[in-house]
């Protein structure tokens, strides 16, 4: 912290208090500095210094395509430090509930619209081989060093023949947009002025249409009727302009859901065993539940299903 404050000094911010504010799942912390009625937020990537120009990249890619990322007002790149715009502290993750999370919904559709015209050349690609390496962390990290399960020889062979089937799926739809890949409640703000603002967002690739479509209609921290879903899922089709099916869509999207959620299962699980982060154990059974019920519907994905269901 007296790093921090030394660098302060040298700002316009030096008169400000400093107080924690937001925490995440990276090695990032956040301070929020305040002067009276005027705040603002000093990201400390001191740990992950590599992300930082990343960080500013993304914003710039964002605020070209109209997305309300945050401002960056002072920059430190040798000691990881970044002062930026404070969207306050109310997440989509507070303010959702059964009476309003269509209209909150239908305006992440319309972020994601704006995120995808977000310039994506250059971004490290969502292919095969990535997709794979995320979905293996669920063997690894939730299966073998979280529950502790020695799997059978079939059983892996279910669980290679099962990821192979998803990435098909994931690989058949429109790709080459621009993904934020954790737009989710807790990464999306409402402003005082009720606009949304987007955060966490250092890690974004190019990849395929129905991601971030899938990170915030079926959120690990909250879900809503799956029949209200498909039809917010199938309003972002057509406002995309898409000529698709209902049913390829659909299948698009919960193909990509499970790619995602099998991934989280594993980095949930990480979370607890490596970085000694036990809050996200609470936010597994949701995750879990998505995976077996959507693996359910499809003939490729049920033993799966059934695998999870056995073990958990």
């Amino acid at each position: 912290m007296s790093k921090i404050k030394e660098w302060l000094l040298t700002t316009p911010y030096k008169n400000y208090t400093i107080e924690a504010a937001l925490a995440d799942a990276s090695f990032r912390k956040y301070y929020r500095l305040r002067d009276g009625e005027k705040t603002a937020l000093l990201m400390d990537s001191s740990l992950e210094l590599n992300s930082l120009k990343a960080f500013l990249d993304i914003t710039s890619r964002l605020s070209k395509a109209d997305v309300c990322a945050p401002k960056i007002f002072e920059t430190n790149l040798q000691n990881g430090y970044l002062i930026i715009e404070d969207f306050g502290t109310t997440h989509y993750l507070d303010v959702l509930n059964q009476d309003n999370f269509k209209a909150f919904y239908t305006k992440g559709l319309n972020t994601i619209l704006k995120i995808q015209k977000a310039n994506a050349e250059g971004l490290p690609l969502y292919d095969k081989e990535f997709l794979h390496v995320e979905m293996n962390l669920m063997q690894e990290w939730y299966i073998e060093k979280f529950l502790h399960v020695k799997l059978s020889d079939s059983q892996r062979e279910v669980i290679t023949r099962t990821l192979e089937a998803i990435s098909d799926v994931v690989l058949e739809q429109p790709q080459d947009v621009f993904v934020h890949r954790d737009f989710h409640s807790r990464n999306i703000m409402l402003k005082n002025d009720k606009k949304i603002g987007i955060i966490d967002y250092q890690d974004a690739m190019n990849g395929a249409i129905t991601y971030d479509l899938v990170s915030l209609l079926k959120d690990c921290y909250v879900a809503y009727d799956r029949k209200e879903i498909k039809k917010l899922a199938l309003e972002f089709r057509d406002k995309k302009g898409l000529k698709v099916d209902d049913e390829t869509f659909i299948k698009w999207f919960d193909f990509m859901g499970m790619q995602r959620h099998i991934k989280v299962l594993g980095i949930f699980s990480r979370l607890n065993i490596r970085d000694k982060k036990s809050g996200y154990l609470k936010d597994i059974p949701l995750t879990l539940k998505y995976i077996i019920d959507t693996a359910n519907r499809y003939s490729q994905t049920k033993e799966l299903a059934n695998l999870l269901s056995s073990i958990k």
